[in-house]
């Protein structure tokens, strides 16, 4: 049987899902293209994060296999902000929120045997996003938007898989430098020459590189530690609800009713496949 899991870390889980959450505001609050965003993001991550280890080293093994997640680092926050720029940040977050069901994919294919509740579940959450869909037409805004948010927790899920193999061992501070600075190398070529145009931009950005993404980053690495992937994913079914009441107050983007019964079924599944799990994980 799984061992508890610590106080500190289900902490550590809220505090990153509420950032991870309420991220997807800036792709609405700042005029920039979602490359632009995502590499200053994980630019400015970067370089917090190696300042911090230069003032309090980590002790550990790096493990280059965490280089990997670089990539899926970069796909995951840039699919995130297109979702979001070409629908609404409920769309963006809806499509992500189908993280947990590829969790449980994966968790299959690495040898876990799937229920038939888990197959329920899988099925309530596809019909969660079917519903979201007004229109099955290409170039119909939703359906682009939702198409995105799902590759989004699509990448998540692999890249939470691949941080909770690589993360014992190495402190997640580093590791969390490491993938960030892959992920903007990886995006550089496509946003040259791109720079925020006033002071308040320069500020927003370096609070979301620093907050939200270099601070969420390590505190979600760091609780994998402890916390089951599956378990994980479950709490980060929260982020819809954090992301869309703050959309909703600061851009008045309120949800329609295609929204809340999706969301309900995706949220809400989600939610249960949790509380049903045995305690541990």
């Amino acid at each position: 049987m799984s061992s508890p899991v610590p106080a500190r870390a289900w902490f550590a889980l809220h505090v990153a899902v509420f950032l991870f959450g309420s991220a997807g505001l800036f792709a609405k609050g700042l005029s920039l293209s979602a490359e632009a965003l995502v590499f200053w993001r994980t630019a400015i991550a970067a370089l917090a994060l190696a300042l911090w280890l230069r003032w309090r080293p980590e002790a550990g093994r790096f493990r280059a296999l965490s280089l990997l997640a670089g990539p899926l680092l970069a796909i995951h926050w840039l699919s995130f902000f297109v979702a979001i720029q070409v629908s609404s940040v409920a769309i963006g977050l809806m499509g992500y929120a189908s993280y947990p069901l590829f969790a449980t994919v994966l968790a299959a294919l690495g040898g876990e045997r799937p229920r038939r509740a888990d197959w329920g579940c899988a099925i309530a959450v596809t019909a969660g996003l079917l519903v979201l869909v007004p229109h099955w037409r290409l170039g119909d805004s939703t359906l682009v938007g939702l198409a995105w948010g799902v590759l989004s927790g699509f990448s998540f899920a692999l890249l939470a898989a691949l941080n909770r193999r690589v993360s014992r061992g190495c402190g997640p501070v580093r590791l969390a430098m490491a993938q960030n600075a892959v992920a903007a190398f990886c995006l550089m070529p496509f946003v040259d020459g791109v720079l925020p145009g006033t002071v308040v931009s320069w500020l927003w950005l370096l609070a979301l590189g620093v907050v939200w993404t270099a601070l969420a980053h390590t505190l979600f690495i760091a609780c994998l530690r402890h916390v089951p992937p599956q378990t994980a994913a479950v709490v980060a079914a929260l982020e819809p609800v954090y992301g869309i009441a703050l959309a909703a107050w600061l851009f008045a983007e309120l949800p329609g009713l295609r929204e809340w019964i999706g969301g309900a079924l995706i949220i809400g599944v989600t939610v249960w496949t949790t509380v049903r799990r045995p305690a541990g994980g």
